[in-house]
């Protein structure tokens, strides 16, 4: 039996009754992801995981992580363990520290096994972008759809079956938009919800910690290991914890579920909205209440520049240290200037150049009237229509993608059509508010797996998990794990 595309509690079970040892579990899991040819690994925590668990002496029947191999996106600090963002700038580059979700996980006695490729510097949403090269996508074997970002190789992980849940971050909807594409349940909990301390920052004030697994009950476990105050994260919250998987509901009776109009008109793929209207029709069935709700469609269409111009302003301030002389690769100068200069050039791609140039650009006194400033305003406004709407709804409801994966190398985009200014990137409200959004299969479309996402109220996880897990009995996807070529 191959135990790592089994889920957390099943692989839990087998550990407990002596069925699979975590050493053997660790063992396949470095395995696998030596064979991986989706490019879903920066470096593969052979010696490291191997050390790990020969410390994990006594069955801790009370842990479910206990002994299960798991992957960390490579912007997470990793003491004595290589952390590059995928980034040249960043190659050859071992932290002192570690991230607070990294030693988390350790102390539950989960085993890391590799950290995985992103695009660069968390940047993208392509999963094409990483020093490495293209990171795959597991459901097609013809190497020609995106996994999506920019958490794609923890996303490409979980879905090759490599391991049973894997890490990631979100600052747009950078663990949402792959679960889309892979057929995997992608968290994004509340901002502040879990500390982001030895999380690379990009837009700190969008950045979440989020993560995949493959049913609704294993991401609330997940939340549980890793929800809580963290002092060396000033910004995560004293908010009171709960064990999230003994709160979820069973029911939908009375719960209201509110779908945007101006962003489901915008989806044009009919076998998506399809399967969305036959999900409104069994909820309305198990007495959940389904409405049709507007905001103003500026407001949808400002979506995307919004975060664009946010985004890029705070990470050209943020990666400001990414100077050649403080840590990671360094290029000769003959003073400091021109270090900084010759490894900034040669250290970044052209997309982080253009970024950082117009996030500059965005900041200069004389333009931040103009773009900064009136951007914040812009998400000011969109969280107050969002919050508007969940003041009356348990959950704004509706397709995660306007497609499933898209084509790597996909005709060119019309980028201010609707579809794309609207149904590919509206997911970003969940950032700009701080709100929990999960997103978790919906079905398929040519083999390739498409979803669908909830978002609610700031730190309302349980509520959250609750209607995610009725709508996962609806749609029964869930365990997906691609399938292996023949």
């Amino acid at each position: 039996m191959d135990y790592l595309k089994l889920d957390i509690e099943s692989i839990h079970s087998a550990l407990i009754k002596g069925e699979i040892t975590p050493k053997e579990l660790v063992f396949e899991a470095i395995k696998k992801a030596k064979e991986d040819t989706t490019n879903a690994f920066e470096y593969i925590c052979e010696k490291e995981a191997l050390e790990e668990v020969e410390n994990l002496k006594n069955i801790d029947k009370n842990n479910i992580l206990w002994g299960i191999p798991y992957a960390l996106k490579d912007n997470f600090s990793t003491k004595d363990i290589p952390t590059t963002a995928s980034s040249n700038i960043l190659n050859g580059y071992v932290p002192v520290y570690s991230a607070t979700v990294y030693e988390l996980l350790k102390k539950n006695g989960a085993i890391l096994i590799g950290k995985t490729t992103l695009d660069e510097l968390a940047m993208g949403g392509t999963g094409t972008t990483g020093h490495k090269g293209i990171c795959y996508n597991p459901w097609d074997k013809s190497h020609t759809h995106q996994v999506g970002g920019s958490s794609c190789g923890s996303a490409s992980a979980i879905a090759g079956g490599i391991v049973p849940f894997s890490i990631g971050s979100d600052t747009g909807d950078s663990v949402r938009k792959p679960a889309n594409n892979i057929g995997a349940v992608g968290m994004k909990p509340t901002w502040g919800r879990i500390s982001r301390y030895g999380l690379f920052p990009f837009c700190p004030s969008l950045d979440s910690v989020g993560f995949f697994t493959r049913n609704v009950k294993d991401s609330a476990y997940i939340l549980n290991a890793l929800a809580g105050r963290d002092v060396k994260d000033a910004t995560s919250s004293e908010k009171e914890i709960k064990d999230y998987t003994l709160e979820i509901n069973e029911t939908l009776k009375g719960k209201k579920f509110a779908v945007i109009t101006e962003i489901f008109n915008s989806i044009k793929n009919k076998t998506i909205k399809d399967a969305f209207n036959k999900t409104i029709e069994e909820i309305e069935s198990k007495g959940g209440i389904v409405d049709f709700v507007n905001i103003d469609i500026n407001l949808c269409k400002a979506i995307f520049p919004t975060y664009f111009v946010i985004s890029c302003a705070e990470a050209t301030s943020n990666n400001a240290n990414l100077d050649g002389i403080k840590f990671g690769a360094r290029c000769d100068g003959s003073n400091y200037e021109e270090i900084m200069i010759n490894t900034r050039t040669k250290g970044f791609s052209e997309m982080i150049k253009r970024r950082f140039v117009f996030g500059s650009f965005a900041l200069a006194k004389e333009n931040q009237k103009e773009l900064y400033l009136k951007a914040k305003k812009c998400r000011h406004l969109i969280v107050d229509a969002i919050n508007n709407i969940l003041k009356e709804y348990d959950c704004i409801y509706l397709p995660a993608a306007p497609s499933a994966a898209p084509l790597i190398q996909s005709e060119k985009v019309d980028k201010l059509s609707d579809e794309y200014l609207i149904a590919d990137n509206y997911l970003a409200i969940g950032n700009f508010g701080g709100l929990p959004s999960i997103t978790l299969p919906l079905g398929f479309d040519h083999d390739l797996p498409f979803g669908v996402n909830l978002t609610a109220k700031i730190f309302d996880e349980v509520n959250l998990y609750s209607l995610a897990s009725n709508i996962e009995k609806i749609t029964g996807l869930h365990d997906l794990v691609a399938k292996e070529d023949k």
